[in-house]
């Protein structure tokens, strides 16, 4: 099944590469409605741990988006499948989140939000940022995209020619919004050599 993406949820979960979800939330906003954030409690320590946010900082820089549910609000709407958007984008995704997911286990609201998009035929975008990849998490990454998610690993790009780490930020956005079928141009898309 397809459609337009209009409207979005967000996860952020405890992996390295909060940066890369708050710069997705900025580029998103201009052309999608962003229906509600998911924040764990793994995900307040990586942000300040790596940029420097305190919770409170956080919480305010991701409110001006949308409404923020934390990962135990079994009663936000978006533990419903009556209440689900169009798409949902997990980034970054940590290995605990794409296990809860891969395996059908519905233990925090953001594997419970996504396997109701699955169970929709909607579309999960899944953004890990973790090296090396194991076995299982491999199968467990794969097991996410024989559901029907969309797997976009936050990975270096150079022809994109990096001048600074704000342009390897911008590229993964840009990656997961073409997962979305959002138009962007946020990154240097390969036009050839000659380009």
């Amino acid at each position: 099944m397809s459609w337009r993406v209009e409207r979005v949820s967000v996860a952020v979960t405890g992996s390295s590469g909060v940066r890369v979800a708050l710069r997705f939330l900025q580029v998103a906003s201009e052309a999608l409605r962003i229906e509600g954030i998911i924040l764990t409690r793994g995900a307040l320590e990586v942000a300040r741990l790596e940029e420097g946010l305190t919770g409170e900082e956080l919480l305010h820089t991701l409110e001006s988006y949308s409404r923020v549910y934390m990962e135990d609000d079994m009663a936000s709407p978006l533990a419903s499948s009556s209440s689900q958007p169009d798409a949902m984008v997990i980034v970054p995704a940590s290995m605990k989140t794409v296990g809860l997911i891969a395996n059908g286990i519905p233990a925090n609201l953001v594997a419970r939000s996504a396997l109701a998009i699955l169970r929709l035929g909607r579309r999960l975008v899944v953004a890990p940022r973790e090296t090396p990849l194991g076995i299982a998490e491999l199968e467990n990454l794969t097991r996410i995209a024989r559901m029907g998610g969309i797997v976009v690993p936050l990975t270096l790009s150079f022809y994109i020619k990096p001048k600074r780490v704000e342009d390897l930020v911008d590229f993964a956005v840009g990656k997961i919004l073409d997962a979305l079928g959002v138009e962007t141009r946020v990154y240097r898309r390969w036009r050839g050599p000659e380009d």
